[in-house]
């Protein structure tokens, strides 16, 4: 199974007619078959997005990003969405909010970018080591198998489902360890969006501050967004830098698990030799392609940014570039929720789940450990 052919919502692989479309050889035909199956899912997102962002005029505290991941998981338990409405609903959570990060990036500019990266980086990679090491230690006395903590580490410790949809190939994952792993940082990624703004006013955060603790400490980009839009808009411009620069960790660490993956694929293949049995097994491991770990969004978000400063972009055209930008994650946001699947969270397990969170938490304490380290220094 490929990156193209894998959904990273569901954990399982992507239905034929979106794997038409993202193919490079499919005909005209298959590519607006494929846009036409979208329309329903997306046109339920949208929905959900519009309820949701009248709600959060009426309730500004609690915001209509958090309000579409409420209504989503409520909507998805009463109606149960089908097959029909799946590939929009798929293509909102992942296409729609790639769309919003791109969007974002025509507010900033690069020197903001470059200034706020670099200064997030001992975090990013202070959280992302004691979170691989909390991973390996405590999965191991849970009892977790190997595959599957290493998906939920990295999972925590980088970028929620696309980090975990980046690796799965390159260490040759089971379909059902990726579905286990996605519902977990699920999980915690609502628990995120939902406790982390109130726990910053508590802790009297700033602005620029809290865009760093969420983009360290919350999973996936839509979580990130969501909490720090919530907490203000300069916190969500500074959350979304930190997490795009965190999102390019995923690189050195797919090498690595390559190298390693491979390194237990020549050792199980010589074993094998010695008995006659040698043969690629179902879970070998994918080659790494480098240019394909950079996702384009990022490349979008810094096109962008760099026609803001150069100008392009007129100042006046920032509020409604704004409000599109959080119209856009709402909707990607109602599809997070509208992707709840309730007997897939509970077949994940207390042991996987008690992982996620301890890492949630090392995670979490972490970002604000170097936080209040920072503000004593």
């Amino acid at each position: 199974m490929t990156n193209a052919d894998y959904s990273p919502r569901s954990g399982t692989p992507a239905p034929p007619r979106l794997a038409a479309l993202r193919r490079p050889g499919a005909t005209p035909g298959a590519r607006s078959t494929a846009v036409v199956a979208r329309l329903p899912g997306l046109a339920l997102a949208c929905a959900v997005a519009l309820v949701a962002t009248a709600a959060g005029r009426l309730a500004p505290v609690i915001g209509g990003p958090v309000s579409a991941v409420v209504l989503g998981v409520l909507v998805a338990v009463a109606v149960r969405p089908g097959e029909r409405l799946r590939p929009g609903i798929a293509f909102a959570g992942r296409g729609v909010l790639q769309a919003a990060v791109v969007v974002l990036g025509a507010q900033l500019s690069l020197t903001q970018v470059l200034r706020v990266g670099v200064g997030s980086l001992p975090v990013m990679i202070g959280t992302l080591a004691a979170c691989l090491a909390a991973a390996y230690w405590i999965g191991r006395r849970l009892g977790v198998v190997r595959d599957l903590r290493t998906l939920i580490g990295v999972g925590t410790g980088v970028c929620g489902a696309s980090a975990i949809a980046a690796v799965t190939p390159v260490i040759g994952a089971a379909e059902a360890q990726v579905a286990y792993a996605i519902s977990t940082i699920f999980v915690f990624n609502v628990a995120a969006v939902l406790s982390f703004p109130a726990l910053g006013h508590l802790l009297g955060m700033g602005q620029e501050a809290f865009g760093v603790f969420a983009g360290t400490a919350v999973n996936d980009m839509s979580s990130v967004v969501a909490a720090a839009a919530t907490y203000g808009g300069p916190a969500a411009d500074h959350a979304v830098v930190v997490k795009l620069a965190r999102t390019l960790m995923i690189i050195p660490i797919c090498l690595v698990l390559a190298a390693i993956a491979r390194r237990r694929t020549r050792t199980a293949e010589d074993a094998a030799a010695d008995t006659e049995t040698a043969g690629p097994g179902q879970g070998a491991a994918a080659p790494v392609r480098v240019g394909r770990l950079v996702p384009w969004f990022l490349i979008g978000f810094l096109a962008l940014a760099a026609a803001n400063t150069a100008g392009l972009v007129p100042p006046a055209a920032h509020g409604p570039i704004g409000t599109l930008a959080v119209f856009l994650i709402t909707v990607a946001l109602s599809a997070v929720g509208l992707s709840t699947q309730p007997a897939k969270l509970r077949r994940t397990g207390l042991a996987p789940l008690l992982l996620g969170g301890c890492l949630w938490v090392v995670v979490s304490a972490t970002s604000l450990g170097f936080h209040f380290l920072g503000q004593y220094l």
